[in-house]
């Protein structure tokens, strides 16, 4: 028995080839990059800090599991696994397999995550102002729409490209359904580099705000008296009709509407214990799983694939579309509304829940402090997570169809 015996980690990577381990070091780098960014409270820390940590130590704790020949390895999931007595071997050996197979490769965490969204969800703005709220939501699915073809272009097949465009949408939870049923072989980096886009909207969007829009734009003062009240009956009403039409329209997105509006429902209905159980629990646990098992996902061999760099520009550029697209539908809506309307509140359909909606506010607050625009602002919020669940079902059932 040799010195290295003891220190598996350290010799696997002395003996691997050195682009794999030059990769190992970089991305426990990018794990504490991330770690400390979640503790400063820079980037979102409920998902960075157990990502960086799972990303960290999956990097970290590679070793060999038979001779010093065979391949290197970890105990924490091994994604591409399909041959069920392979599949039965690593449930049993590795601790976050059963985790990744029964909650994400079939959409569960997704799902999950929704109802717990739905839960803390008010949806009164929607309802009031139903056409402003999707109309705005619609011009912040630009990324969604345009970065399809660029992607395809780019040389991704039609699948990934659909995958990767759903980053527009900045909703984690659709990229993670979409990207598992169209191209599961990127689904791993593409969730990864989804969910720290999403995070840094916090940080990038303010810039791209006041880059485009005009301080005097950007601290019109709305009035609050123009917003109705909506009944909690209305709302429950709404959230039930609202699935079961969407269901019916576009059924490869059931599962994500039944989940966000069941969420909608229990809230209005004041089924509290239901409420507390998804708010709490179901959302902040699942909330937790994803980040960490997403980091613990990628391991070196996984972002050494040739398409991850496409992904990374792929997904910033859908991103700062949809940016564009919500801006410019909101100085549309400013031109053409009878009433001062504040063009921020177009952002916000980047539906980010509330990220967005919160950005918006800050900014017309730094130009105006008398400019509340949150109420407003959460209407098409709510709806970009509607729409981009309409686009992550048409691109789940049409992109197979057409491009077989």
């Amino acid at each position: 028995m040799s010195f290295w015996d003891f220190f598996e980690g350290l010799h696997t990577l002395f003996t691997q080839q050195w682009d794999t381990s030059l990769v190992r070091v970089l991305l426990i780098f990018v794990g504490f990059l991330l770690i400390y960014l979640g503790y400063r409270q820079t980037l979102e820390p409920l998902l960075m800090i157990p990502m960086g940590i799972g990303i960290v130590a999956v990097n970290a704790g590679v070793l060999y599991f038979e001779a010093k020949e065979a391949a290197a390895g970890n105990l924490f999931v091994a994604p591409l696994i399909s041959d069920p007595i392979e599949l039965m071997k690593y449930l049993q050996l590795d601790f976050l397999q059963p985790v990744y197979n029964f909650t994400f490769s079939n959409g569960l965490i997704a799902c999950l995550v929704f109802m717990g969204i739905g839960a803390i969800t008010d949806i009164d703005y929607l309802i009031a102002k139903p056409w402003m709220s999707m109309m705005l939501a619609a011009g912040a699915e630009l990324g969604t729409i345009a970065t399809l073809p660029i992607a395809v272009a780019s040389g991704l097949t039609p699948k990934e490209a659909a995958s990767v465009a759903l980053v527009g949408g900045a909703d984690g939870p659709v990229v993670l359904f979409g990207s598992i049923r169209l191209a599961p072989q990127i689904f791993v980096p593409l969730s990864v580099v989804a969910y720290v886009y999403l995070s840094l909207c916090y940080a990038c969007y303010p810039y791209m705000i006041k880059g485009l829009v005009p301080k005097s734009k950007r601290g019109i003062k709305m009035d609050l008296k123009d917003i109705p009240k909506i009944s909690p009956g209305e709302k429950f009403a709404f959230a039930t009709i609202a699935c079961g039409v969407l269901s019916l329209l576009f059924p490869m997105g059931a599962p994500l509407f039944a989940s966000f509006f069941v969420g909608v429902a229990v809230k209005e209905a004041r089924i509290n214990r239901y409420v507390e159980l998804l708010s709490g629990p179901v959302l902040y646990g699942s909330t937790f799983f994803l980040g960490f098992t997403l980091g613990a996902l990628l391991s070196a061999d996984i972002i050494m694939n040739s398409t991850v760099a496409k992904l990374l520009g792929l997904g910033m550029l859908a991103l700062f579309l949809s940016g564009v697209g919500g801006l410019a539908a909101g100085m549309i809506w400013m031109k053409f509304s009878k009433k001062p309307f504040n063009p921020l509140v177009g952002i916000a359909g980047v539906s980010c829940v509330p990220t967005t909606a919160k950005v918006a506010q800050k900014c017309a607050f730094e130009s105006n402090k008398l400019a509340m625009i949150t109420p407003y602002a959460m209407g098409p919020n709510v709806a970009g997570v509607i729409t981009t669940a309409i686009l992550g079902s048409i691109y789940v059932g049409i992109v197979p169809e057409f491009f077989k």
